[in-house]
């Protein structure tokens, strides 16, 4: 299964341990799924770690460590443009992740309401519900 992770679940991962977003992180680590990156996912990753209110919280060491991680260790795409993007999102910095996933034919988890409230028409789950159903296929 490969799946696109919206920049704020990676951020909520580091922000608690023990939620589902840093679940499905350690699920990904342990091989349950395959993640999908493209530059403007990691980008948007970087600029969300530059938050002030983010780097209060996470150590911006931490930050760099994750987004070269995840270079590293996802797959890497091109970033498909929004040209043919049937559905869209009310937030239109938003629809690079919809083009991403529906491009690399993988499910999209986010915490983003704009987005979730799409999710009739697209394979779009929360974190809890993505979690939800991966956990039967988990080992541990």
């Amino acid at each position: 299964m490969r799946v696109v992770l919206d920049p704020n679940v990676i951020v909520s991962a580091l922000l608690s341990s023990s939620g589902p977003p840093a679940r499905i992180v350690q699920a990904w680590r342990e091989g349950a799924f395959e993640v999908v990156v493209s530059d403007s996912l990691l980008g948007e990753l970087r600029r969300a770690f530059g938050y002030p209110k983010i780097r209060e919280r996470i150590d911006p060491e931490d930050a760099s460590l994750i987004v070269a991680w995840m270079s590293t260790e996802a797959i890497h795409v091109e970033d498909p443009g929004h040209h043919g993007l049937a559905l869209r999102s009310r937030d239109a910095g938003d629809d690079y992740l919809l083009a991403l996933a529906a491009s690399a034919r993988a499910l999209l988890v986010t915490g983003d309401t704009d987005l979730l409230e799409l999710g009739e028409a697209l394979p779009i789950h929360s974190p809890r519900a993505f979690l939800e159903l991966i956990e039967p296929h988990l080992t541990s």
